[in-house]
């Protein structure tokens, strides 16, 4: 009788030890729980609110970097509790690697674009309002995000393009520069007076407030065709006049060689009849 009452005993102070061991653990885990939420809230908070203290930081790569701290912080808090528990997370780590592995090579080119998408965003070889050429096409930038990039085509078309297109491609940004070169080429005949031309055009360049002085224009005759002389007009502009400045200087340049009579040559066919 003694020695089941001892049994019994001992029984019931170690079911007494591990209900107060449990109950510390569970304690512990809860503790742990609310700190790493509220640590990981804080680093997301933080990370995500750098761009507003430094505008060098790219708010949609900073999102992404809070979140992703975010999430490592609570699962190594899980794989913490875990292992307090009496749990071997060295195979839980392995399986999760493992599974990351797997999901990593089923999702191998969404991840190709992501790192393309973080690359992008980091180094900024455009940003959002430029007009780029990339991955065979071409358009206004109009958001850049972690996957693809969103482009507007002149004829406001969108067009989505992967992140790792994007990257792997090369890359023309036409908006990268304050100013750009206007190239413009008009042909003469060979009855005109090419002083008079040149005047003509030079006029028509000086008459426009768009066209910069400083590079000075260039007007050359750099080429004699078949039926024409032809002008190399080279004129310098700010990026967003660009376009209308070459059309309104087409325009202008044609109007004025017709009042100041320089023929424009086009193409002519002569038709011989065969009389019967």
């Amino acid at each position: 009788m003694n020695l089941d009452l001892q049994d019994l005993t001992e029984l019931l102070e170690e079911n007494i030890a591990w209900v107060i061991g449990a109950g510390l653990n569970l304690v512990y885990a809860f503790v742990i729980v609310i700190l790493a939420l509220w640590l990981s809230g804080t680093a997301k908070r933080r990370i995500t609110e750098l761009p507003q203290r430094n505008p060098r930081f790219d708010p949609t790569l900073m999102s992404f970097l809070g979140s992703l701290a975010r999430y490592a912080i609570i699962v190594f808090a899980i794989v913490f509790i875990l292992g307090r528990f009496g749990i071997q997370t060295t195979s839980l780590v392995a399986l999760i690697g493992a599974a990351v592995l797997a999901i990593g090579l089923a999702l191998q080119g969404t991840l190709s674009n992501l790192a393309a998408g973080v690359m992008l965003i980091g180094f900024r070889p455009f940003k959002v309002g430029d007009y780029i050429e990339a991955a065979g096409e071409s358009g206004t930038v109009s958001a850049v995000s972690l996957f693809f990039t969103e482009l507007t085509t002149p004829d406001n078309v969108q067009i989505i393009v992967p992140n790792g297109d994007v990257w792997s491609s090369s890359i023309t940004n036409y908006s990268f520069h304050a100013q750009r070169r206007c190239d413009l080429v008009f042909g003469v005949s060979y009855g005109s007076d090419l002083k008079q031309a040149e005047q003509v055009i030079r006029q028509c360049i000086a008459s426009d407030i768009r066209a910069k002085t400083d590079p000075e224009p260039f007007v050359k005759v750099s080429n004699l065709g078949d039926s024409s002389v032809d002008f190399t007009v080279r004129v310098w502009c700010d990026m967003a006049d660009y376009w209308n400045l070459k059309f309104d200087l087409t325009r202008a340049v044609k109007e004025s060689f017709d009042a100041a009579g320089v023929e424009i040559p086009f193409p002519t066919q002569t038709v011989v009849r065969a009389e019967a």
